[in-house]
């Protein structure tokens, strides 16, 4: 039995069609059945709430092999340590209660470098994965550099105006890879019964690319010009303030591009097993295009 949580956002509605695909019994946590299309909602076992509840998790864990781990967004939260250490607290306790014996986490790059004790949301999802690991339960964390469909928050952006932003530097040359990709890794994971022990897999797509390189290549897909502005750290944590984000949050968004800046993604030495498919060419083609032609 596999458990999938997160199973109607980006990552997990994916990893839930390929475990499916490769016939092993699934079981999902969701705070609302009704967004499982109905065919889905035939072929797994449902538990219906958040994976931040002991007895929903300690439910949903009886009787399984395996779980796909992901925190969910939670951009109110008094902290990024209870967005991600306190929420994953009481899983962790059903985890050795239920005896899983494997768990496959979504988390980032950048244990072991100088600046991952700053880095907000990556800060919080290493010490995520120190818990999860003094579980005692075999463990392989994802660990991911931005996601190429984080731009997908600005499409509007890129169709109206023709350019992107971030406060990271245009030059900063830097890993990033793509959702189905990740998915497709954790999935094979997931279904692979054979791994022990705790390790991270680094998820990095197949190149590095800085953001003056993607409005390039952008513009190339798009057929028309695009172009990288680099903003204020604090015009940056604004935004995301007036858009209702808490300000510890907000903090925490921007600690970790200021972390990206300084070299945060760059820790890893690209192997061929690290390196996915989707090259951000392919990206835009698939995924950016659709959306700002839309």
């Amino acid at each position: 039995m596999i458990v999938v949580t997160t199973p109607t956002g980006q990552i997990g509605r994916r990893v839930l069609d390929l475990v499916l695909a490769g016939g092993a019994p699934v079981r999902v946590i969701t705070r609302d059945a009704a967004r499982l299309p109905a065919a889905l909602r035939e072929r797994v076992q449902v538990v219906e709430g958040s994976h931040g509840d002991r007895d929903v998790v300690a439910t949903a864990f009886a009787g399984a092999d395996a779980v796909f781990w992901l925190v969910p967004p939670d951009p109110r939260s008094a902290s990024t340590d209870a967005a991600y250490v306190d929420f994953s607290r009481p899983a962790c306790e059903a985890l050795t209660e239920q005896g899983v014996r494997r768990v496959v986490g979504v988390s980032a790059l950048g244990r072991g470098t100088a600046m991952a004790d700053h880095a907000g949301y990556v800060t919080a999802s290493l010490a995520m994965d120190d818990l999860i690991a003094s579980t005692g339960v075999n463990y392989r964390a994802l660990t991911m550099p931005s996601f190429m469909d984080n731009l997908l928050r600005q499409a509007q952006l890129i169709k109206t105006e023709g350019m992107f932003t971030s406060p990271i530097s245009g030059d900063r040359e830097a890993p990033s890879c793509a959702i189905r990709d990740i998915a497709a890794v954790a999935a094979g994971l997931l279904q692979d019964d054979t791994w022990r022990g705790v390790e991270e897999v680094p998820v990095l797509g197949p190149e590095d690319l800085s953001f003056n390189d993607m409005a390039r290549i952008m513009s190339e897909v798009l057929q028309r010009p695009v172009r990288f502005q680099r903003i204020p750290g604090e015009a940056y944590k604004s935004r995301m303030t007036q858009g209702g984000m808490s300000e510890a949050m907000a903090q925490g968004m921007l600690d970790m591009a200021l972390a990206k800046d300084a070299g945060l993604d760059n820790g890893v030495t690209r192997t061929a097993q690290a390196s996915t498919p989707t090259s951000f060419r392919q990206w835009c083609e698939d995924v950016l295009k659709p959306a700002v032609l839309a």
